[in-house]
């Protein structure tokens, strides 16, 4: 039986578009784009993760609003289950620490960038509600 990894995604919305962040080299996946964020901690509320990993990855502070999705997918390493949440960004500006690149794209552009499978579904819905 695989590892299931529980993790939390943030989907940054600002001034209509969608931050996007490029997997660093030292990262697995390394090159595919993702919602930013990581794994909940014992004890931590999936919206208190997110909000800790954002600081932790980005030095900025966030707002954790609405659910979009949870997708659960199978890798080599083991199974992912993603939640991801709409975020705003209420202090500071995204600096990137483990990430090698970022975009902020319009929803017709999500599809311009490789994301990570995992984060494809979510992808997939926010395009459908912000077109």
């Amino acid at each position: 039986m695989k590892k299931r990894i529980v993790v939390v995604g943030a989907v940054l919305v600002q001034n209509g578009k969608i931050f996007a962040a490029q997997r660093g080299p030292q990262m697995g996946l390394a090159g595919l784009w993702e919602f930013p964020g990581g794994k909940i901690e014992a004890g931590e509320s999936p919206q208190e993760a997110l909000i800790r990993e954002i600081r932790e990855e980005l030095a900025c502070e966030i707002q954790v609003n609405d659910f979009v999705t949870t997708t659960d997918h199978e890798y080599d390493f083991g199974i992912v289950s993603l939640t991801t949440y709409l975020c705003e960004l209420i202090e500071g500006y995204p600096r990137l620490a483990e990430h090698d690149d970022s975009k902020w794209l319009e929803a017709s552009e999500l599809f311009s960038v490789e994301w990570a499978p995992a984060d494809v579904p979510a992808v997939e819905i926010l395009q459908q509600r912000l077109n």
